[in-house]
């Protein structure tokens, strides 16, 4: 029996067809229309419906760029099933190159959203009833805010085996068990049925060639496990991801100039000096000791800091090392061929 079409803002898109369709929004002060574009790549085949999304946070560029990539993948001309892609979700955010929406709102609280709500509850209610509930699953990319960096890593939620099964697909170096967040895409979308991936990878604003390249890797390798693509050109990944329980943030001991020793995705053990804060004069310095063992998953960019601020990501380690993990990614990545600039621009 033949495919039927895939039906998405009164468009038919066609099996072996791919279609960019444009989800009204509303209007900039200026009477700009704004959209939601989704691409839509809807296979001969069957198979599962599943979407990628970026810049929820519109200054989450690197996500633009995985999509970007993506798209360009050749192993997409043999989809079975349904992909749907969003580039940029909150375009408001985007073009201000700002994380949240005009109103100060972060998306990522607004869902489930209203239809008659603020531009946030109506933004959320159109990506999640048009684009993510259509869905049997879903990679929402994400990055750490500006002047924060992020190792690539899988947040799941604990105990969903589903998308515990597609985080070890997907090969990022650490796996994290987070909480799902009251008005959250993820929560809703678990609610509903629909489990959703989330990658977080990279700094805000700011390309991470590695970052970009995992995420698009992962993302290819995850299809392949739900049987959305063929096996060929898409590489397993080379070690397990880390499961990690649980993580800290470990916080300036006081204000001043911080000089960091570690970076994201070096393992330290209890006692291991990360960094120093010292006053503009040299007078005083206070070290940042590592209060046990674990991977740093995130770290701080600015060099100024007040006493507080968060300046790394810990997450506790199971028994294996991480060092080979880190170094089997970056090794299995640096064989890819650089994209040139003009490319990632």
């Amino acid at each position: 029996m033949p495919r039927q079409p895939f039906d998405i803002a009164e468009q038919s898109i066609k099996p072996g067809t791919v279609e960019t369709v444009h989800l009204p929004v509303s209007a900039l002060p200026d009477h700009t229309p704004v959209t939601l574009s989704v691409q839509v790549h809807h296979g001969r085949r069957d198979g599962p419906v599943m979407f990628v999304s970026a810049a929820v946070h519109g200054d989450e560029v690197i996500g633009v760029e995985i999509v970007r990539r993506l798209l360009r993948a050749p192993q997409l001309r043999t989809l079975r099933g349904t992909l749907l892609v969003v580039p940029v979700v909150n375009s408001f955010g985007f073009l201000n190159r700002s994380r949240y929406l005009p109103d100060r709102r972060d998306l990522n609280r607004c869902f489930p959203g209203h239809r008659s709500g603020s531009l946030g509850a109506r933004l959320a209610h159109i990506f999640l009833n048009e684009v993510v509930l259509r869905c049997d699953v879903g990679i929402d990319l994400h990055s750490a805010a500006i002047h924060r960096t992020n190792l690539p890593q899988i947040r799941v939620s604990p105990d969903d085996s589903k998308t515990r099964d597609m985080a070890m697909a997907f090969g990022a170096p650490v796996v994290l068990s987070s909480p799902l967040r009251d008005g959250s895409l993820r929560a809703e979308a678990a609610a509903r049925g629909t489990p959703v991936l989330l990658y977080e990878a990279g700094e805000g604003l700011r390309f991470d060639e590695m970052a970009v390249r995992a995420g698009v890797a992962g993302i290819l390798r995850v299809m392949r496990s739900l049987s959305m693509l063929a096996g060929k050109g898409i590489a397993p990944a080379k070690a397990q991801p880390h499961v990690c329980k649980s993580s800290t943030w470990l916080r300036a001991p006081a204000g001043g100039l911080l000089r960091t020793f570690r970076a994201e995705g070096e393992r330290v053990e209890a006692g291991d000096v990360l960094a120093t804060v010292s006053d503009p004069f040299g007078e005083v310095e206070t070290d940042l000791e590592a209060p046990a063992p674990g991977i740093l998953i995130g770290r701080a960019i600015l060099p100024v800091v007040n006493e507080g601020d968060a300046v790394f990501h810990l997450a506790a380690l199971s028994p294996r090392a991480a060092d080979d993990t880190v170094e089997d990614l970056a090794t299995q990545l640096e064989r890819d061929p650089l994209f040139d600039e003009d490319e990632i621009i």
